[in-house]
């Protein structure tokens, strides 16, 4: 029997990631634990609606969103200790910027560059539905077909409930292969 535990979202965890956009000319960086995937071209960045980063989100109507390894984690919690109201944050990661002037951490393994498609408020919260303009990998966490390794990658993980990071785990197996290994 199931115990009811009230209506919190259940889906954590989820990658751990460092949010770059360009706010009042300067790089600011925003850690970010709310995002997700809609569909194979979209993905979804909610930040609180009062996050100094919004404001560069809404100018600009671009994004990055830098994956976060262990060796980063650190200025990564950082990032989301401070408010750029209150504090410069340009300088806290070695960046460059892309082609099309939005923010990437040099140090990130994996970096997404994203347009802004539409903003869907909720109470509190502003979520940036994207679109995927580029995405960036070091050599080191990409296979011998062009993919991402996550072998090699291990991305830290965020847990909501008691905001603990974790490490990736061992695969237990391939995609669509149990139900198929049931039926047959």
């Amino acid at each position: 029997m199931k115990k009811k535990i009230g209506n919190g979202v259940a889906l954590y965890p989820t990658p751990l990631v460092v949010v770059g956009a360009m706010v009042n000319g300067k790089p600011n960086w925003l850690l970010v634990g709310h995002l997700g995937i809609m569909g194979h071209d979209h993905v979804m960045v909610s930040l609180a609606a009062a996050h100094y980063t919004n404001q560069g989100i809404k100018e600009t109507r671009k994004l990055s969103i830098n994956i976060v390894d262990e060796d980063m984690l650190a200025k990564a919690d950082w990032a989301g200790c401070v408010s750029g109201n209150k504090v410069d944050k340009s300088t806290l990661f070695d960046h460059t910027l892309d082609d099309a002037g939005v923010p990437v951490i040099t140090q990130s393994p994996v970096t997404m560059v994203c347009s802004v498609e539409d903003i869907y408020r909720t109470k509190g919260f502003e979520s940036f539905i994207c679109t995927i303009d580029a995405t960036y990998a070091q050599e080191n966490v990409v296979d011998e077909a062009g993919k991402l390794d996550y072998h090699s990658l291990k991305p830290v993980l965020f847990e909501m409930p008691t905001y603990a990071y974790l490490k990736t785990g061992d695969v237990i197996g391939k995609c669509m292969s149990f139900g198929k290994e049931s039926q047959d």
